[in-house]
């Protein structure tokens, strides 16, 4: 489908809105979750045939099971992260790593594990909720990537060659705070931002959830791209209940026409 066809689907006036607001903006960042990456075949964990429809997230991505059944957290894990390898950025990630490099975003927040906003090209991309391509020793804090992680054995329990102990994701599971990276680097983006494009998240998941309100209550617009209802209600300046990959390259391009 041409982008001027599935721009009829949109409210045209919408458009021209928020790609102003982007222009005119001089911070702009995006917040992202689940949804913008469900094209890419990675399906939200809560939906049907999201992952947690076959486990219990408490039993395979928390902080106590990591310590007490970690065999249970990697047969998750090793799915996930063969879900993601097998994923390839939509165009709703191409639109906003093409909004970085005009000048447009000066970078992402996502609570997405898969890297997919870096493959698409994105450079300053916050993982507010870790990698899941990263991982390290929970004993020594040995740090690993995902290749030299598939050479620990690829299937099972991974253990470090170091001193033995389990290596686990990088990734921020129940029962953890946002480590102190992430967090630092996103309040910057948030600190400086007078506008947010909040794409793909329900705005259920505390703390990122705060971000589109400190921009709004900062003075600076909100433009949402979701589908269905969340929680931000009658926040956003500009709300699109379209799919973001048909909302973004139409966005990049009005805006910088």
């Amino acid at each position: 489908m041409s982008r001027k066809k599935r721009a009829s689907r949109l409210n045209q006036d919408d458009i021209l809105t928020a790609a102003q607001l982007l222009r005119e903006a001089r911070a702009a960042v995006a917040f992202t979750g689940a949804g913008i990456s469900v094209p890419s075949g990675i399906p939200d964990f809560r939906s049907p045939g999201g992952l947690w429809s076959r486990y219990d997230p408490q039993k395979v991505a928390s902080l106590q099971a990591l310590r007490t059944a970690p065999e249970d957290v990697w047969a998750f894990m090793h799915e996930a992260h063969g879900m993601f390898s097998a994923a390839s950025p939509n165009p709703a990630h191409t639109a906003l790593a093409d909004m970085e490099r005009a000048g447009l975003l000066t970078g992402i927040i996502t609570q997405n594990i898969d890297s997919l906003h870096q493959r698409a090209g994105s450079r300053e991309v916050v993982e507010f909720h870790g990698s899941a391509d990263r991982f390290h020793c929970m004993r020594c804090a040995r740090p690993y990537e995902a290749v030299n992680l598939a050479a620990l054995g690829g299937v099972g329990v991974p253990t470090c060659p170091s001193c033995g102990g389990v290596v686990r994701p990088d990734v921020v599971f129940f029962g953890e705070g946002i480590p102190s990276q992430p967090r630092r680097r996103a309040e910057a983006l948030i600190a400086a931002a007078d506008c947010i494009l909040v794409i793909g998240t329900s705005g259920d998941v505390m703390p990122a959830n705060t971000f589109p309100y400190r921009v709004k209550n900062a003075g600076g617009a909100v433009i949402e791209v979701n589908l269905g209802p969340t929680a931000y209600g009658a926040l956003p300046d500009v709300r699109f209940d379209a799919p973001a990959q048909e909302v973004l390259p139409l966005l990049y391009d009005c805006a910088v026409s």
